[in-house]
């Protein structure tokens, strides 16, 4: 089973405290790295957990707040420093390219790699509130990034002040693990092998099919992490979210503060305890934290009285994604 985790850099939302960070973590899928969201401090905490730069070829911005960006140009202006030349693929709000452009065009900036922005989504606007049903698309609101052949990456939008997205990151369904007895048994090939462990039954030479069940045990089922930051409580991303094995969900705030949150258009840790039971999930991770909070615990109390299976994000921490 291939390396599927989650590191979180900052836990934190709007200023940056001393103990936190704004919003960002780093996404490992078979040790091919994706950065999620890059507030201010993104760079230091790369450095400080010994994440390479470098390894970093796909940047998802959730959108245009700052304590979700203002990181980005620093780190891609380090990255030019420490000589990269490989492309940088951004997947953003369209008007990020513009943002930066303008910042390196007015500081004489130019970079020996190349930025390839990949705009994101159906809005067309900065518009508040849900995506109107008829530009949901054609996947029902949902927008393929980035796929290969294990993993695919998907946008979905959230109800916020501005546009603004989640993520979903999919493991494709794995392939079948080989009885180590049949190699011998039958005298499989490397080709053989690679076929079979796709699904293919084999064909033996004296004409005999031998079904694929019998020559490979059950796969286990693909696993799925979603990134579900700035957000009023509205369940009607329940959908997107269902059985996910790690959500993220933002909880700025503790219940005493449900009004400023439902202003603000974010959630409170309850509310995103409501949306994880509701959408089944297997554990919930919990930031976006307001800097009026020192102490997490009331957060962190106030979701487990709804769905027992919630952690606090740390800035630092590695949480898995499944088993």
């Amino acid at each position: 089973m291939v390396p599927f985790s989650v590191t979180v850099l900052g836990a934190g939302s709007a200023t940056p405290t001393l103990e936190r960070y704004p919003a960002s973590q780093v996404v490992n899928f078979n040790e091919q790295i994706f950065l999620v969201d890059c507030g201010e401090g993104t760079q230091i905490n790369l450095r400080k957990y010994h994440i390479r730069f470098q390894r970093i070829n796909h940047i998802f911005i959730s959108h245009l707040h700052g304590d979700h960006f203002y990181g980005l140009p620093g780190l891609i202006s380090t990255m030019d420093l420490l000589g990269r030349k490989n492309p940088l693929h951004i997947y953003c709000p369209g008007h990020l390219e513009e943002i930066i452009d303008i910042m390196f065009n007015r500081s004489q900036v130019v970079l020996d790699f190349p930025l390839q922005f990949h705009p994101l989504g159906f809005f067309g606007s900065d518009k508040v509130g849900s995506l109107p049903t008829e530009q949901a698309g054609a996947s029902g609101g949902k927008e393929t990034l980035y796929e290969n052949d294990r993993i695919f990456i998907e946008s979905f939008p959230l109800k916020h002040r501005i546009e603004c997205w989640g993520f979903i990151f999919s493991e494709k369904p794995p392939l079948h693990n080989i009885r180590k007895e049949v190699i011998e048994q039958y005298s499989l090939s490397f080709k053989d092998i690679a076929t079979i462990k796709k699904g293919s039954d084999l064909q033996t030479a004296d004409g005999t099919t031998v079904p694929n069940r019998e020559l490979t045990l059950p796969a286990h089922s693909p696993r799925r992490y979603i990134y579900c930051t700035d957000t009023v409580y509205d369940e009607s991303l329940i959908p997107f979210l269902r059985k996910s094995d790690l959500l993220y969900h933002d909880s700025t705030f503790a219940n005493d503060k449900s009004s400023r949150a439902r202003e603000t258009f974010h959630s409170t840790a309850e509310e995103a305890g409501y949306i994880a039971k509701h959408a089944e999930v297997r554990k919930l991770l919990l930031g976006h934290f307001s800097s009026r909070y020192n102490d997490l615990s009331i957060l962190l109390q106030e979701a487990r009285q709804v769905f027992p299976e919630t952690d606090i994000a740390e800035e630092g921490k590695t949480y898995p994604v499944g088993f």
